[in-house]
């Protein structure tokens, strides 16, 4: 990410590798699934269960979803600095989302339970003007509370920043 003149990264970060824990769950799942019909399937159509062929399935599916658990989780890059908001995701095809800082309007946090047991969870941003940044969160994050810190602290020095309006300080 190339930096503007004047701007300073803040937080920079990745999903956190606990919030990948749900699609953990559903690979397990899934390969547990995929395994007995495999069993199932080779039992009725063969002479007997191939117990190789039901190792095989529940390990690759195993390998696929730890793959792309570790490849979400580290080709998606969360930025903020002192001017704006940035999420940049994908390998070789690229997708990056950003906003200007002083577009930000509210900040809100979403853990379940589950969540937050592990200290990870998602950050919303609400921004001015438009539809484009809708979906515009930090999904699975750790310790959701730094970011939003984080996004404040931006926000109060962008707001200081030299050539901006000062903040009226209530004296008349």
């Amino acid at each position: 990410m190339e930096l503007h003149p004047g701007e300073e990264i803040i937080y920079n970060g990745h999903p956190s590798w606990r919030s990948t824990w749900a699609l953990y769950g559903r690979g397990v799942l899934g390969a547990i699934v995929l395994g007995l019909l495999t069993a199932l399937g080779t039992g009725v159509f063969g002479d007997g269960v191939d117990w190789l062929a039901v190792a095989l399935v529940v390990v690759v599916v195993l390998c696929l979803t730890i793959l792309a658990g570790f490849v979400n989780r580290m080709f998606t890059v969360y930025t903020i600095t002192t001017q704006r908001l940035r999420i940049q995701r994908g390998i070789i095809a690229r997708k990056v989302q950003q906003t200007r800082i002083e577009r930000v309007q509210n900040v809100n946090t979403d853990q379940g339970i589950f969540e937050r047991l592990l200290n990870v969870g998602d950050v919303d941003f609400d921004t001015a003007g438009g539809t484009n940044d809708a979906d515009f969160r930090f999904e699975g994050v750790n310790d959701p509370e730094k970011v939003v810190a984080a996004v404040d602290k931006a926000q109060r020095e962008h707001s200081m920043a030299p050539g901006r309006p000062r903040p009226a300080d209530g004296l008349s």
